[in-house]
């Protein structure tokens, strides 16, 4: 996630470096080509690339609309992660019966773990690296062996809940209530992942671009009688406005991507962890997770 720091100009070119390459190609190509054969090229009036500069800004309009919507949706899901990471070990505190401190431990920890497990299913990551510190070694050679692991760390807990129902350790109010946060926690997972796995149309950014170039070659042959010198930075400066708001939407549209504007999954996980070690008074709690730069992951 982008934070409220100055924000690298390398970063904010390099992300359309080849665009930039490609615009200035065509603006001198089109240069020489006027000053070569200017009498043969059809004169373009200025009003085409103005209308195809509207339209495309109408529709970049759209996708970024959209893309944030997927951006601001998977911050939400996380935010109820939170929220609800929390009420789950307050209501097993006050709910389970005393003297089964060690029984909200194992079930607490394997929370923070389904967190961390989450994080990186969504981005795609395999292995255990933060869950195998909050599960036991049965557990992790458990879950080792199904495909969606966040599941399955979610069905211990809800075995082990059900396990201190049938011991007489809650009522079955009690149990009724927590199992409303489980599915909570499944229904989050269900929406990250269809956040994921739902690709935004590639043939919207395909059409999209080839637009934009036609733009700038209409635009370059409609600039034909200014001077060269000022005709390829103009290019460029109205140009690299169009590609940075379709690389920006670009970048949104998928929040579970390894980019630096994705949503802080893992420095959300580790606030999940903090929260969840003081409300069970631990000692080893971790600080939280600090800015790479201009962003926080």
């Amino acid at each position: 996630m982008l934070l409220n720091k100055r924000i690298p100009l390398t970063y904010i070119l390099g992300s359309i470096k080849i665009e930039i390459l490609i615009i200035s190609l065509i603006g001198f190509v089109a240069f020489l080509v006027k000053a070569t054969i200017k009498d043969s090229i059809p004169d373009i009036p200025i009003g085409i690339p103005t209308f195809l500069g509207t339209a495309i800004s109408i529709i970049l309009s759209f996708k970024l609309n959209q893309s944030y919507g997927r951006w601001w949706e998977a911050r939400k899901i996380w935010g109820s992660i939170v929220n609800d990471s929390r009420t789950l070990v307050m209501q097993m505190q006050s709910f389970l019966a005393k003297g089964n401190e060690s029984e909200i431990r194992k079930i607490s920890f394997r929370q923070i773990g389904w967190c961390y497990s989450l994080c990186q299913s969504l981005k795609g990551e395999s292995g255990m690296k933060e869950t195998e510190r909050f599960l036991a070694p049965e557990e992790l050679e458990t879950i080792s062996r199904q495909s969606n692991k966040p599941l399955a760390i979610l069905q211990l807990n809800a075995l082990h809940l059900a396990e201190l129902r049938n011991n007489h350790q809650m009522d079955t109010r009690s149990l009724i209530q927590i199992n409303t946060t489980l599915v909570n926690f499944s229904n989050a997972m269900g929406m990250a992942e269809r956040i994921k796995n739902t690709v935004f149309p590639v043939t919207y950014r395909l059409f999209l671009r080839f637009f934009i170039y036609v733009f700038i070659i209409t635009l370059s042959i409609s600039l034909a009688d200014s001077q060269g010198y000022f005709e390829i930075p103009l290019l460029l400066m109205i140009s690299c406005a169009f590609f940075l708001l379709e690389k920006a939407a670009t970048v949104l549209q998928d929040p579970f991507n390894n980019q630096p504007t994705d949503t802080p999954v893992d420095a959300i996980a580790t606030t999940i962890e903090i929260n969840i070690k003081e409300l069970l008074k631990e000692t080893d709690i971790p600080k939280p997770r600090q800015p790479m730069g201009f962003y926080l992951s």
